[in-house]
């Protein structure tokens, strides 16, 4: 099991390298038979697997274990991204409404219900247009190093917990935030960058010597994470960690740098305002109006 030797030997260069050469293979594995729908697959009487139910995770299933409904029935499944993040985000509303303590008080209320009014906002501008309708691709979304078990060299020999796998736009696909043994929301961007980089590095050349054909699964990875998308599917998966990465990582400082997203400029009313932003599409827009 991985996570008996993760702390120790985590550092260990070799150790590292052989562990995210075998893990890119899985990705890349799955990502060589893109899918249509985006969901779960089901075992049918005949011992088929048909892509037919809800995409159902951990996450929900905890929400729904402790009745918090997410409005996702089974034997639903999804053809484009933007209704899927619609669907995620609404679980989130019912938390808040379900959930006893999930709001402190007034202010509390207003700030949650705004940021979550934002992600809704802001969607197109993590998603590209061209990618809404697919690929999508199967990836197990309890990968954790208590599932993975390797020898000792660091070599994968076998997962457990499949139960959770489904299939989810390309963009969601993203290296294990566990790279860098933070919660989701104290995750230091320039801290993952550096050991997502040497993950990318060893994916990107598995797949040229593997998987040629495009689209090319590192290229869609790579573009997710400067367009941010990371971190918005990272919130849309974390009820406990939206809100701090909408301040910390999707919603911008004034440092003119960075990519712009949209800010909730006061505590106090909660007024969505624009802010600086790269998105082609949007200043071509915002050009027009001036």
């Amino acid at each position: 099991m991985l996570s008996k030797t993760w702390d120790a030997q985590k550092d260990n260069i070799e150790l590292r390298t052989n562990l995210f050469r075998d893990l890119s293979r899985i990705f890349l594995s799955f990502a060589r038979l893109p899918l249509d729908q985006i969901g779960s697959f089901i075992v049918c009487d005949d011992e088929s697997l048909r892509l037919a139910n809800r995409p159902l995770s951990l996450g929900r299933q905890d929400l729904e274990n402790e009745g918090i409904p997410i409005d996702m029935p089974r034997g639903y499944v999804y053809s484009s991204t933007d209704s899927y993040v619609i669907d995620s985000l609404a679980y989130h509303d019912s938390r808040l409404q379900c959930q006893p303590n999930a709001i402190n008080d007034t202010h509390d209320f207003i700030y949650q219900t705004s940021t979550l009014t934002a992600m809704r906002t802001i969607l197109p501008l993590f998603f590209r247009r061209e990618l809404r309708r697919g690929p999508f691709f199967f990836c197990l979304t309890d990968l954790h190093q208590s599932n993975i078990f390797v020898d000792e060299k660091w070599h994968i020999t076998a997962l457990v917990d499949l139960e959770w796998g489904c299939s989810l736009p390309a963009e969601m696909i993203q290296p294990p935030h566990w790279f860098v043994d933070h919660a989701v929301d104290r995750i230091d961007a320039n801290e993952f960058d550096d050991v997502r980089r040497e993950f990318m590095e060893i994916l990107a050349a598995e797949e040229t010597n593997t998987f040629p054909s495009e689209p090319k699964l590192s290229g869609i990875m790579n573009k997710a994470w400067e367009m941010g998308t990371f971190w918005y599917t990272l919130a849309l998966t974390s009820p406990s960690g939206l809100f701090t990465l909408f301040d910390k990582m999707i919603q911008p400082d004034n440092d003119k740098t960075l990519p712009g997203r949209w800010l909730i400029l006061s505590s106090d009313d909660m007024v969505l305002a624009p802010a600086q932003c790269t998105n082609p599409e949007t200043q071509a827009i915002r050009q027009k109006r001036l």
